[in-house]
């Protein structure tokens, strides 16, 4: 039986920092918005007529943002979470912390501004559902130091930091460091912007960082300045990579730079997580720790919509890795949550319960290997 279905996952609280806003979800037939192909490689770009009215299949208001879908997720996981998010003094407050107050998550570490608004951002799905957003981030910005040094941990054996926005990410160090001074599990999950902003800071503070998780445009985003503090940019020799490992084979490139997938976990650990999460959408994800580097692919799923997906693999893999289980079953977990999140146009809908999950990993099919 797993580690996660037993009492000691409800009896441990979780510390969960991050955004919480309101997600207005568009979803407009393919008939009525262009896809443009770019000739460039990148992704394709969705166009729409100016000045005309589109119908939609469907506008939804849902509560979302990493703080919010973290500790909702924690929650139905069987964590006594709390999120530390901050909200303006509006309407869509109260909606976030209804939707939190619904889902058992503490208001205890919620915080008000005075002078921003609560975030917002709108959503418009299309073709295959990986939307387009538009975002105002209003009061997720402003988290302060001091703010930071009111918290109360203490009862948190886990932290989690979800991506920060603008001044709310010079907090990134300092949350860590007070984090640790309690004994907590530490975990983050950093945006692109956030990491390519404050690079130097985000490498100073891995120290105090249990684990890692980025996607795999972020860790590519991270390897210039891995490769500037001594990691090898040549590749080296390694064995023959498993056919559905594409990332593994291809490696990390970003400004001209070019890190093997081994070479960024073994210069992440030198830093100080012990666990390093690298995801690669629908091509599986790869956990790197103590015991080697393991590849899972993604559980079978019909997208609806591919927000939150993010948030709910990070956070299912974080809480079995927290409560001791293998890395292997912790992949599994967490590509079965993510599976069930985008069969969902909102970010939580699809969130498992503890016993969903515990369900779920009975009958998955999934078979992580190890690739390193």
């Amino acid at each position: 039986m797993s580690k996660f279905a037993t009492q000691s996952a409800p009896a441990r609280g979780a510390a969960v920092v991050g955004s919480a806003v309101i997600d207005v979800i568009t979803v407009i037939a393919e008939d009525n918005i262009e896809r443009v192909t770019r000739r460039d490689g990148g992704a394709p770009v969705l166009q729409i007529e100016q000045g005309r009215k589109l119908p939609a299949e469907s506008i939804e208001s849902h509560v979302g943002g990493g703080g919010a879908n973290v500790s909702t997720s924690l929650s139905r996981l069987g964590w006594r979470a709390a999120a530390m998010c901050k909200l303006g003094d509006d309407l869509n407050a109260e909606a976030v912390r209804a939707h939190l107050a619904r889902e058992a998550v503490s208001h205890e570490l919620l915080l008000q501004s005075e002078t921003a608004a609560t975030g917002v951002s709108v959503m418009i799905s299309a073709y295959d559902r990986n939307a387009a957003i538009f975002v105002h981030r209003g009061a997720n910005e402003l988290l302060t130091a001091e703010e930071v040094a009111a918290a109360q941990f203490g009862a948190a054996a886990l932290v989690y930091v979800a991506p920060l926005s603008s001044g709310s990410a010079d907090c990134f160090g300092p949350l860590l460091l007070k984090a640790k001074a309690t004994n907590a599990f530490t975990a983050a999950n950093l945006g692109i912007r956030h990491l390519t902003s404050r690079t130097r800071d985000v490498l100073e503070a891995m120290g105090q960082l249990d684990l890692l998780s980025l996607n795999a445009v972020e860790a590519a985003a991270l390897a210039p300045a891995l490769i500037a503090r001594g990691a090898p940019e040549q590749r080296k020799g390694r064995r023959v990579v498993p056919p559905e490992c594409e990332l593994m084979r291809r490696g990390l490139r970003s400004g001209g730079c070019d890190l093997s997938l081994s070479d960024f976990f073994e210069a992440v650990h030198g830093l100080g997580p012990k666990w390093c999460l690298v995801t690669d959408g629908a091509a599986g994800a790869y956990l790197s720790g103590a015991g080697g580097v393991f590849f899972c692919g993604p559980a079978r799923a019909e997208v609806a919509g591919t927000a939150g997906a993010g948030d709910a693999y990070c956070s299912a893999l974080t809480a079995m890795l927290v409560v001791g289980s293998s890395a292997e079953e912790a992949m599994i977990s967490a590509s079965l949550n993510a599976a069930s999140v985008v069969s969902h146009v909102n970010t939580t809908d699809g969130l498992m319960s503890a016993s969903q999950l515990q369900d779920a990993l009975g009958k998955a099919d999934l078979s992580p290997i190890q690739v390193g």
